[in-house]
Parts: structure tokens; sequence; C-alpha cells
């Protein structure tokens, strides 16, 4: 098996409502969508991001419900602190709920974190130590 990822599907409870977070809200572009059941958005290179009807994915997976927000966090590194700035002042914008402002970290970076609709975290980050080349490789 490659070491690679195609998709990250999000389990959501309303995808109108994340569907108005991402696309309208963010301004994310629609790959493609089944209303109501999900929404595709390529978010990267080879890179999708689907919205999922909860129930659906979760009769799809065999996974049953527990209620809590899964501990996951989905990261959004930038090139500078001013961009981390920018993105958490559009996800507030867009309706997302602040959980802990842009702060310098120990490590050296800054960064700050939002929630979606549905409690999913986004990392916004300045890494000065993480790059990506032209050809999609991190570099450290």
């Amino acid at each position: 098996m490659q070491p690679r990822v195609d998709f990250i599907s999000l389990g959501v409870r309303s995808v109108a409502a994340s569907r108005a977070f991402y696309v309208d809200g963010l301004g994310w572009p629609v790959h493609r969508e089944l209303p109501g059941d999900v929404v595709f958005i390529q978010v990267n290179h080879g890179l999708v991001l689907s919205l999922w009807d909860v129930r659906q994915m979760q009769a799809d997976a065999g996974v049953t419900a527990s209620g809590a927000v899964p501990c996951i966090t989905l990261s959004h590194n930038l090139p500078g602190t001013e961009d981390v700035d920018r993105v958490m002042e559009e996800a507030a914008a867009a309706g997302a709920e602040i959980i802990a402002e842009p702060i310098t970290q120990p490590w050296g970076g800054y960064s700050g974190y939002f929630a979606d609709p549905d409690g999913f975290r986004w990392e916004v980050a300045y890494n000065p130590t993480w790059a990506v080349d032209d050809d999609g490789a991190v570099t450290v």
C-alpha cells in the first residue's frame, strides 16, 4: 500500500449546514455532490474532502454513534502569521467557532483553532520549518 490519502470524509449532522459553511462561507468550490447526501470538495492536488451525512457514513463504515466529536484535527498550513490571522477571520465570518486564537507556539510556529458546524477542529498554522516543494513533497 502506498503512503497516500485521497479522501478525508467527515460525518456531518447536516450536509446543507456544512455546505453553507465550507462552500458559501469559506468559498470552497464543489467538485461534485449528491444533494442532502454528500458534498465533495477538492482541497488539494489529488485530495478530496467529503462532507457526508453522518447516519449514512456510520451505516457504511459499521460505526455506532457516540455523539462525541471525534478527536481529529485537520490542518491548514500557511506561509506566514498574517495569513493565519486572515484565515481565522474568514472562518469566523463564515460561522466557525474560534476554539483558540492564534498564538506563537513553543515549537516556533504560530497557530490557532476553529471548529466547523459539527465541531471538527481545524488548526490554522504557520510553521517556519515546514514547506512543500513544487512536486508536493514535504520538506522540513
